[in-house]
């Protein structure tokens, strides 16, 4: 915790105040989202389907719009866009206050979706640009924040939840207004020379599209989304099978034991693998723990050495995951900023995002469609196989992109550079002609 504060303190004032803006961000989320779907379905009165909806529009309206958001940030400047996103979720969970009918609470939902794609480009762009040189420690710090507002968040919500669900809803509408005005009166302005869009926005997509490592590394880091998220879907409904009768203190002891290690470990996990790999290389290291996290529960697939066995290594592979995760995204966020060449930063943030996004939902589909296999045909192990290949896939992915040099910085607008190149090709055949 020492190293923590130290590491904390040696941040300019932007990025301490970006990172407790993150954790009160997260804290006012998971204060109220993870009991929505209950909300909705019972004092609400919405039927299954309509739940479903309200759920997938809050998704892709994130998802989906982080493009837009970070491509917003790079034009009219993060601090902008950051305090926007706040105003905007203060409005949609103050509206689910009020919401008594299906459109309203779609309207909230969106609200608070699209509000995510705003500050979330915006926030890493930000970082990125006060951080220099020291991104990978920014960004193992702001994972701290990141992880412990997702620790507390569900529990501080409880609470509240005790009372009314409306209670913990204008609860999470105070913090985000109390994020609106701790941003627009003490985040300074820093629109980061990151940026220097001088085309349309369509130029600046077909910029980052173009970008054939970007992708390539986007690409290759879906599988390492694809696994964490099972720590919402899977994880937790194997849970439900393996302990019917409590399964809601096994699945909340699996997010504690994931944030906790994140909150406790990551600035060791990250000097460890700063000092002995590379970024690209530990980020293909990294991957392949992820993948192994799921080994145990390969070993021990149900409970047939008995339930308490079973629970133990369902948390063993939560403790590994984590652990994964944690030594990942540090190198990842910098790897991201690398790529771009110091330019169009935000929207290249908004795009691996929406990337990503879209991996998770195939992901979630498919892992939704082996679970139903493995539960018909009484093959418990199955999916873990899956997600255990999925993962080794992305590790030798990253392994391969680092070993080309493809995760290296590059120097210039990469479009830019390709053009120069070609430009002079040509001259020097012309000079050889003269010649």
């Amino acid at each position: 915790m020492s190293d923590l504060v130290r590491e904390f303190r040696g941040f300019g004032w932007p990025s301490r105040l970006l990172m407790i803006n993150q954790f009160g961000i997260n804290l006012g989320f998971y204060m109220l989202m993870p009991y929505l779907a209950g909300y909705l379905a019972g004092p609400l009165g919405l039927a299954a389907w309509a739940v479903g909806l309200v759920l997938g529009v809050r998704n892709f309206s994130q998802q989906g719009m982080f493009i837009l958001g970070g491509t917003l940030a790079d034009r009219l400047g993060c601090k902008p866009l950051i305090v926007a996103g706040c105003l905007l979720r203060t409005g949609g969970f103050a509206l689910l206050v009020v919401a008594e009918s299906l459109p309203m609470v779609v309207i909230a939902s969106a609200a608070t979706g699209f509000a995510g794609a705003l500050f979330n480009p915006a926030v890493r762009a930000y970082l990125a640009a006060e951080a220099g040189e020291r991104r990978v420690e920014t960004f193992a710090v702001f994972n701290v924040f990141y992880q412990a507002g997702i620790l507390a968040g569900p529990l501080v919500g409880l609470a509240f939840m005790a009372v009314d669900f409306r209670l913990t809803a204008g609860v999470a509408a105070a913090v985000f207004a109390v994020l609106t005005i701790a941003q627009l009166l003490a985040l300074p302005r820093r629109d980061p020379a990151l940026a220097e869009s001088a085309g349309s926005i369509l130029q600046d997509w077909r910029t980052v599209a173009s970008n054939r490592s970007f992708l390539l590394f986007a690409l290759a880091m879906t599988g390492s989304y694809v696994l964490s998220f099972q720590v919402y879907l899977a994880l937790p409904l194997h849970a439900a099978a393996l302990a019917p009768g409590h399964a809601s203190i096994v699945v909340a002891a699996i997010f504690a034991v994931s944030g906790v290690v994140a909150v406790a470990a990551q600035m060791r996990i990250t000097r460890w693998f700063a000092a002995r790999w590379g970024s690209g290389r530990a980020l293909a290291i990294g991957m392949s723990v992820i993948a192994s996290s799921f080994v145990p529960l390969l070993v021990v697939p149900d409970a047939w050495l008995g339930e308490p066995v079973a629970v133990a290594a369902l948390l063993m592979t939560t403790a590994v995951l984590a652990v994964g995760s944690a030594a990942v995204f540090p190198f990842e966020m910098d790897t991201v900023v690398a790529l771009a060449g110091g330019r169009l930063v935000g929207t290249h943030y908004g795009f691996y995002s929406t990337v990503v996004g879209t991996g998770i939902l195939a992901g979630n589909l498919g892992t939704g469609y082996v679970l139903q296999i493995a539960r018909d045909h009484h093959v418990a192990w199955l999916v873990w196989a899956a997600l255990i290949v999925i993962g080794m896939l992305s590790a030798a992915a990253l392994h391969t992109l680092a070993r080309s040099g493809r995760l290296q910085a590059v120097t210039g607008h990469p479009n830019v550079d390709a053009r120069d190149r070609r430009h002079d090709r040509v001259a020097s055949a012309q000079e050889t002609e003269r010649r």
